[in-house]
């Protein structure tokens, strides 16, 4: 097995696409064991396409498309500007806000990057913002959207590691605000420092807030509707994604009457590639999956574990800091595919409450997408804004800070995360 991973090492080094990299290291491991039959590769390939839960995956993508075309950004936007426009740094507030209410709809760091940084970003460098500040404040603000429900992190992890994806979804809620938190207090404290005032100088009034939580108020329900519908038993994971296409596209049409016909045809063209990429990823890792299994890595690690320490909080720590190295150069859908088989049975070995691992573990995993050198919503905002790697890294470091305190305390209090869970499906079902 390490001559498979050095060969994908290798090939991820000199730029080759993901899918590949995996799916020709995971052929060699079948070249290396030529007792086992040729089919194999071809089988466990196929066999992932056809798993009956993946069915979320492109049906939450094709929502969020649909959802992104029908003018609901904007009625978000008059919502995150009314809620902070007189705090200090009420632009850079605002991408946070704007990015903590477009989670359930984006699902995606990098896609709520893309829209921040054209919609709010241009905004600040008119302002006076630097470049990196700006830049730092919407990537990491982007972390949010796999965070709250229903992210495509908890649905890969959960269909990987046969967990309960609704109970993932509740689990996003709390971690996701106190992100939010964070990030709001991180931008007050240097925003001050660096002169970067409020937008209005007056506070909004109750009416005001009101209308713009009306106009917003179609996005707001729909992570909540979600978790009813799961939590009642009236969908499985695959059919809520059905019903989450059907409910954007009604809003888009009937509600706000802003989804047009070309752009129904641009989120179709936009999931197709989206849907692929995911899918061609998943079908691969399966090749590189059957190895790791095969080989046993889960066993050889755990009992390594074990033998170093029997500390549970010690044992998430060194997966966590494993998993933000591994992020540096490999995207979080990657690593979630790629380390659930071998890092959730281990968890379980230390009393380790599945859902609170996978939590942390969908944070650690997103964090690469916001450090160098190959974060894909760090290199996203940076491009929107013609900012420099260097001075991005340098000016974003009180956001890295702020996501850091936050992940520590989700991993020392486990409760946290398993509060809304318990509260919603109970806690024996755990």
């Amino acid at each position: 097995m390490l001559i498979v991973i050095i060969a994908f090492t290798v090939l991820m080094l000199i730029g080759m696409p993901v899918a590949f990299a995996i799916g020709i290291a995971g052929a060699l491991f079948f070249i290396q064991h030529p007792e086992l039959p040729a089919t194999i590769p071809i089988q466990v390939t196929v066999t992932e396409t056809q798993n009956f839960a993946l069915l979320a995956v492109p049906l939450f993508i094709l929502a969020g498309n649909f959802l992104n075309n029908s003018g609901i950004t904007t009625n978000l936007l008059k919502l995150a500007t009314v809620l902070t426009g007189r705090m200090h740094g009420s632009l850079a507030q605002t991408s946070i806000a704007l990015s903590t209410l477009m989670s359930g709809v984006t699902g995606s760091s990098i896609a709520d990057a893309a829209m921040n940084a054209r919609i709010i970003g241009l905004q600040m460098l008119k302002r006076g913002y630097a470049r990196g500040y700006a830049a730092g404040a919407i990537s990491y603000g982007s972390l949010l959207a796999p965070i709250i429900p229903p992210g495509i992190g908890f649905i890969l992890y959960g269909t990987v590691g046969q967990v309960s994806i609704g109970r993932l979804f509740a689990a996003g809620i709390i971690p996701g605000l106190m992100l939010w938190a964070a990030l709001a207090v991180a931008i007050a404290i240097t925003a001050r420092r660096r002169g970067y005032g409020p937008e209005r100088e007056t506070r909004a009034t109750a009416r005001e807030i009101l209308l713009a939580s009306w106009g917003g108020i179609w996005a707001i329900l729909f992570p909540i509707m979600l978790l009813a519908g799961l939590r009642y038993g009236i969908f499985t994971p695959s059919e809520i994604g059905a019903f989450a296409v059907i409910y954007a596209v009604a809003v888009g049409f009937f509600a706000y009457r802003m989804l047009t016909f070309a752009g129904f045809r641009e989120a179709i063209e936009g999931s197709l590639v989206d849907v692929g990429a995911v899918m061609f990823l998943l079908a691969l890792s399966a090749i590189f999956g059957y190895g790791i299994v095969f080989e046993r890595i889960p066993e050889v690690i755990s009992d390594w574990m074990l033998g170093m320490t029997e500390n549970a909080h010690v044992v998430m720590m060194l997966i966590v800091l494993f998993i933000l190295i591994a992020g540096t150069f490999m995207e979080g859908s990657v690593l979630i595919i790629m380390l659930t088989p071998i890092f959730l049975p281990l968890v379980t070995k230390y009393g380790i409450d599945p859902v609170h691992f996978g939590l942390v573990f969908i944070i650690a995993a997103t964090i690469g997408n916001y450090t160098p050198p190959v974060g894909a919503a760090m290199f996203v905002a940076c491009q929107v804004l013609r900012c420099p790697i260097s001075e991005y890294t340098r000016d974003s470091t009180p956001f890295l800070i702020a996501v850091t305190v936050v992940t520590l305390i989700l991993i020392f209090v486990p409760s946290v995360v398993l509060l809304v869970p318990d509260m919603i499906f109970g806690a024996d079902l755990r």
